[in-house]
C-alpha cells in the first residue's frame, strides 16, 4: 500500500483568507464570529454568523470568472489556487490522468439560489441568470478546479452534510493509496449566511441565539445552545509519498488512516452512545495501526450543540477507552463558527499544522465545566505540547461519520 502525504493547502476562512493568516489567529485565539453583514438580520431570532471578512475575489479569478460563480465555488477556488501555489506542483511535468479533484460542498449554490428567487419572483422565473444552474449545483466546485488545472483523474463530489469534506479527504486518501491516482486536491467549500440558510437552522433549533460573539460558539461549555453558521473553504493537496520525494515537495505530514461508519438512527440526531462515531474513529487507527495510546490530539466535530458535543464525548471514551482521559481534544469551531460542508476541509489543515509545529489549538470562550464533557478540551489558551497523531472528526445530518488521522512523517 502506498503512502499519502499532504503536501499543499489553502483556506478562505472567517479567521483568516489564507493559511498562514488562519493559523497565526488560530493560536492566538481570535474568534471570528460577529454580527451578520450579508443581509438586514432586524427581528430574526439568529443575529450572528462567522463570515469570511476582507475578501478580495480577484486574487486568483478575473471578474468573469468571478460574475459566473456562487460565492462557494469562488472560496473554493480560490482555496485551490493557494494549495496547488503552496504546493508547486509543475502540471509540465505530470500525467493529468493521474490527478484528480474530489471536493465537497454540504448545500451548494445557497447564495445565488436566494438571489434568483426572488429576481424570480420580481421580473419572473424566465430571466433567472443563465448561468444559474451551474452556479448552484455541489458538484461544480470540483468542476471548476479541475478544468482550472487541467486534472483529467477523477472529478467527483462527496455530498454528506457536514461530514462532506472529511469524506473527500478520505477517499482522496485511497485513490492515492491504492494506486489509481499520484495527485488528488480535495476539500470542500460553502457559503450559506443567507436569509434562507440560516432561517431552516433556525426553525429546527440548531444555531445559537446568543448575542454575544464570545459566547455563542462556546463547544463543551454547559452553557452551550447551538452552533454558529460559517462560511469558506479548505483544500488540501494529497501525494503520493515517493511521488513528493522524487520532486522535493514540502510534506507537511502523513494521512495513515481513514475510517468511516453511518449511525443509521436519525436525520439530525446522533447516537446518544456515541457507538458509531466510536467504530469511525476506531476504524482510523486500525488503518493507521496505531493503539489508543497512541493519539496525542483529536480535532472534535464539537458544534456547540448539546447533544453532539454530549454523545462525541460518549465516542471518544468508547474508542480510546482508559487512553481518553489522557488525549487532548479541542474544537476548533469555537474560533470559526461551523463551515458546515467546508468544516472538515478547514480542521483537516490545522490539524495538519498541529502535527507539524507541535501546538495544540485551545477550545476558545469556554467559562462553565459540563460534567458529561469531562475529557481535556484544552480550555482558552493553546498549548505548546507533542502531536505526534491527530483524529480530525466529521459528523453530518444523516448519521455520516468520518475520522480522519494523521501523523508526523517518520
Amino acid at each position: 500500500m502506498r503512502r499519502v502525504v499532504v503536501t499543499g493547502m489553502g483556506a478562505v476562512t472567517p479567521i483568516g483568507n489564507d493559511v498562514y493568516s488562519m493559523w497565526k489567529a488560530a493560536k492566538n485565539g481570535l474568534c471570528g464570529i460577529g454580527e451578520i453583514t450579508h443581509y438586514d438580520h432586524t427581528d430574526h431570532k439568529v443575529s450572528l454568523a462567522a463570515e469570511v471578512k476582507d475578501f478580495d475575489p480577484n486574487r486568483y479569478l478575473d471578474r468573469s470568472e468571478v460574475r459566473r460563480l456562487d460565492d462557494f465555488c469562488i472560496y473554493a477556488l480560490t482555496a485551490a489556487c493557494e494549495a496547488m501555489e503552496d504546493s508547486k506542483i509543475d502540471m509540465k511535468k505530470e500525467d493529468p490522468l493521474r490527478c484528480g479533484v474530489i471536493f465537497s460542498s454540504g448545500i451548494g449554490g445557497m447564495t445565488s439560489i436566494q438571489r434568483e428567487d426572488m429576481r424570480g419572483m420580481q421580473k419572473g422565473y424566465d430571466r433567472v441568470n443563465p448561468h444559474f444552474i451551474p452556479m448552484v449545483i455541489s458538484n461544480m466546485a470540483a468542476g471548476h478546479i479541475a478544468m482550472k488545472f487541467g486534472f483529467n483523474g477523477i472529478c467527483s463530489c462527496v455530498v454528506t452534510a457536514c461530514a462532506g469534506s472529511g469524506n473527500a479527504i478520505g477517499d482522496s486518501f485511497r485513490q492515492i493509496k491504492f494506486g489509481f491516482n499520484d495527485i488528488m486536491i480535495c476539500g470542500g467549500a460553502e457559503a450559506s449566511i443567507t436569509p434562507l440558510g440560516i432561517g431552516g437552522f433556525t426553525s429546527m433549533n440548531a444555531l445559537s441565539t446568543s448575542r454575544d460573539p464570545l459566547r455563542a460558539s462556546i463547544p463543551f461549555d454547559k452553557e452551550r445552545n447551538g452552533f454558529v453558521m460559517g462560511e469558506g473553504a479548505g483544500a488540501l493537496i494529497l501525494e503520493e509519498y515517493e511521488h513528493a520525494i522524487n520532486r522535493g515537495a514540502k510534506i507537511y505530514c502523513e494521512i495513515k488512516g481513514y475510517g468511516v461508519s453511518c449511525d443509521a438512527h436519525h436525520v439530525t440526531a446522533p447516537l446518544e452512545d456515541g457507538s458509531m462515531a466510536a467504530v469511525c474513529m476506531e476504524k482510523a487507527m486500525e488503518e493507521a495501526d496505531v493503539t489508543c495510546e497512541d493519539i496525542d490530539y483529536i480535532n472534535a466535530h464539537g458544534t456547540s450543540t448539546q447533544l453532539n458535543d454530549r454523545c462525541e464525548t460518549r465516542a471518544v471514551k468508547r474508542a480510546l477507552k482508559e487512553s481518553a482521559c489522557d488525549v487532548m481534544m479541542s474544537s476548533t469551531k469555537s474560533l470559526t463558527g461551523h463551515l458546515l460542508g467546508a468544516s472538515g476541509a478547514v480542521e483537516a489543515i490545522l490539524t495538519s499544522l498541529m502535527v507539524e509545529h507541535d501546538t495544540v489549538i485551545a477550545t476558545a470562550n469556554y467559562k462553565v465545566k459540563d460534567e458529561e464533557c469531562d475529557l481535556d478540551i484544552v480550555p482558552n489558551k493553546a498549548r505548546n505540547t507533542k502531536v505526534d497523531i491527530a483524529l480530525s472528526n466529521s459528523f453530518g445530518f444523516g448519521g455520516h461519520n468520518v475520522s480522519l488521522l494523521f501523523g508526523k512523517v517518520r
